[in-house]
Formats: structure tokens, sequence, C-alpha cells
């Protein structure tokens, strides 16, 4: 895990944190200016990194990084957060230590599944397999999050999972970095993509039996430096299209 080492700090995590937002928007993964991410910031307990209220994702730049903390305080910055950011963020960070990167989307294809009435994500694709076990449903819609409460309730619904699928409205994606969450909201789109496809056939699903898509979600876990390699890759793509984005 190599963003987890002394020498990580808030530059790195500015940078690492826009790209993940600017790579979201550009693989279609963003919603107009909603939807945020947020990042412990390191060596800051109880504080963390949140993109600003009105921005596109696509123009962010790690200096429109907002800090709050998890009370819902505006620690510094220069922009405004949007409300149910706090709640959500806020409330997530302070339930599970292992939420250091928290990505909150409405992205297509997973968020199809939580308008369907029991909606799951099914163990057909190898895509869907590295997430098996590590998912939690929230079944409640009770419009947006605006207090505490329903910040609470959300966080006591993803327990030991790293993602939760929240009814009629998007997905949580947690992570220790921000490589590996990202990585995952990307896989996780694709899952759901693939799912949402195959059932277009009108034909039943080829679900892979627990054993096998429990083995294979070790072998899966065994290989996550593909998460930071990603990160990297997506780093250069910027480099090349947006050049100025790590700027400011």
């Amino acid at each position: 895990m190599n963003q987890k080492t002394q020498a990580y700090g808030e530059r790195e995590a500015r940078e690492d944190l826009v790209a993940a937002l600017r790579s979201a928007e550009r693989l279609g993964l963003a919603e107009g200016v909603c939807n945020h991410c947020s990042l412990a910031l390191p060596g800051k307990p109880g504080q963390f990194l949140i993109n600003p209220q009105g921005l596109h994702w696509s123009e962010v730049t790690p200096a429109d990084l907002v800090i709050v903390d998890a009370d819902g305080k505006h620690v510094s910055g220069k922009h405004a957060v949007e409300a149910t950011a706090f709640f959500i963020h806020g409330r997530l960070h302070r339930a599970s230590p292992r939420a250091n990167c928290v990505l909150h989307t409405h992205m297509p294809y997973a968020t199809s599944l939580t308008i369907i009435d029991g909606g799951e994500l099914a163990w057909a694709s190898q895509n869907a397999l590295r997430f098996y076990g590590r998912v939690a449903y929230d079944r409640e819609y009770n419009g947006l999050a605006l207090d505490d409460a329903e910040g609470d309730r959300m966080a006591a619904k993803i327990r030991d999972a790293d993602i939760l699928f929240l009814a009629n409205h998007g997905v949580i994606v947690c992570g220790p970095t921000v490589a590996y969450a990202f990585d995952d909201l990307y896989y996780l789109e694709r899952a759901c993509m693939l799912q949402v496809l195959a059932h277009g056939n009108g034909k039943p699903l080829k679900i892979v039996p627990d054993e096998i898509a429990s083995a294979t979600r070790a072998q899966m876990d065994a290989e996550r430096q593909q998460a930071d390699l990603h990160l990297a890759a997506l780093k250069r793509i910027l480099d090349r299209k947006q050049p100025g984005w790590r700027n400011g």
C-alpha cells in the first residue's frame, strides 16, 4: 500500500483525489456537479479532503479541495461543501477507520441496480467476483442525507463491507487509499454494466458457485498492486489530456 507511508503527505493526497475525480468524470462515472469524494487528511486525524460544491469534476484542482472535519466544520478552503457531503462522508469516516477514502457516485449501471426491487450484484462475471463478500445494501430510501441520523444510518448499513448500494440513489465505495477505492469504483461499474447488458438478453445469468467466487476474490486480493498501477496510469493520461490538472 504505497500511499500509506510516512512520505505520503497532503500534496500527494490532494493530487490523488483530484486524479480520481477527473478520471471518474472522463469515464462517465460523474453526474453534473453533484456527488462527492473524500480522503482522510494525512497527519490530521478527524479531518478529510473533499471536493467543493458547484465545481464540475473535470475542473477541480488540488487547491480547490476543501478540508472539513467529521462534525461538519469547514476547516479550510475557498469553496463551500454540499450539505449532504458532510453527513454522508463525515459519519462514514468517523464510523470506520478502514474508510480512509470514500467515493459516492450515481454512476449509471451501478445505480440502475438500486432502482430494481431486490436488485443485487450477481456473482456472474469475473469483475463482480472481486466484490464477493464485500457488498452491503441499504434497502430503504429516506430522501436526501441532510442530518446526522441519516449519515449514521448509512454507516450502520455498510458495517464491515467496502461497497454500499443505496436504494433508489447510488453507491458508496470505501477503501484504504484513493487507488484502491477508485479501482473498485471502476470495476464495480463494469460489473454492473455486464449484468445489466446480460439481463437484456432475457436469459438467466450463469452464477459462479460460492466456493469458486470466494477463491477468485482471494486471488484478486493478492493482486491489488494493480490498483496503484491503475491510478498511476490515469495520472499519466491526465498529464497528456488535461495538462495543468495538478496546478493550484
